[in-house]
């Protein structure tokens, strides 16, 4: 994964409040109601709060594929149901995903809308999600289990192992904490006041944004149809941060 780029020009949120600089604009004595914003009358300080964004090739994907059946009894579409459901596990077991990475996703039958004087008729599926660490395989994935009779490809969701995770988190952090002393710098030079240092530091969440990706079966992956390809946009990792500067006129 060595693609990662700091987004410099994330959404900056200004919540900036002045206090102890008699006469500026920015002052504010009145406190809310939680308390927030209430300072000491001997004290300058700036609050600001500034969001950032990293971004990341995605090194985990989900893959939803499945089979779908109808009969004219439950039990029809049952029986139908588990033998595509056992091809499926055979191909992912050809591929060599391992068994914890396949979770059952789905499973529903129920009767199918009829007109009138049609014999009722009952459809069901079956769906698996199954989770890949290297997200080159998710088009192998897909016609594997198109050729094994998957007839149900739902979508596809590009994310972040844990460890890329924890990682990124602090890259976010640290880019909201940049932005949020670029912030702060401007005001104290635009008031004509010298930063002294950090009083407080607040973190807000930090969210991973996965991609999601709709895909289609097209049931031609075992009559010479090209490969499916699926090209993963980067996933992003925001943060946000709340910090209080003391300052000197």
């Amino acid at each position: 994964m060595d693609r990662r780029q700091f987004i410099a020009a994330s959404t900056v949120g200004l919540a900036a409040t002045v206090t102890g600089c008699t006469g500026s604009p920015l002052r504010t004595d009145d406190a809310g109601s939680d308390g927030e914003g209430k300072q000491s009358a001997d004290r300058g300080e700036i609050t600001v709060s500034a969001d950032g964004t990293v971004e990341a090739d995605p090194d985990r994907a989900i893959v939803s594929v499945g089979v779908e059946a109808s009969g004219e009894s439950a039990e029809a579409v049952t029986d139908e149901l588990a033998t595509g459901a056992e091809r499926l596990r055979a191909a992912f077991d050809e591929l060599g995903i391992p068994g914890e990475n396949v979770e059952e996703g789905q499973y529903r039958i129920s009767p199918a809308r009829k007109r009138t004087g049609e014999e009722v008729r009952f459809e069901g599926t079956h769906s698996f999600e199954v989770t890949l660490t290297d997200v080159d395989r998710v088009g192998e994935v897909i016609d594997a289990a198109v050729t094994a009779g998957a007839d149900d490809v739902g979508y596809v969701n590009f994310s972040l192992q844990a460890e890329t995770r924890a990682e990124l988190r602090k890259d976010a952090i640290d880019a909201a904490l940049s932005n949020a002393d670029a912030e702060a710098t401007h005001i104290a030079d635009n008031r004509g006041v010298s930063l002294e240092g950090t009083t407080a530091v607040t973190t807000g969440d930090v969210q991973v944004h996965p991609v999601r990706q709709e895909t289609m079966a097209s049931g031609d992956a075992a009559g010479g149809a090209p490969p499916t390809e699926i090209d993963a946009e980067p996933v992003s990792v925001s943060a946000s941060v709340t910090v209080t500067y003391a300052f000197a006129e």
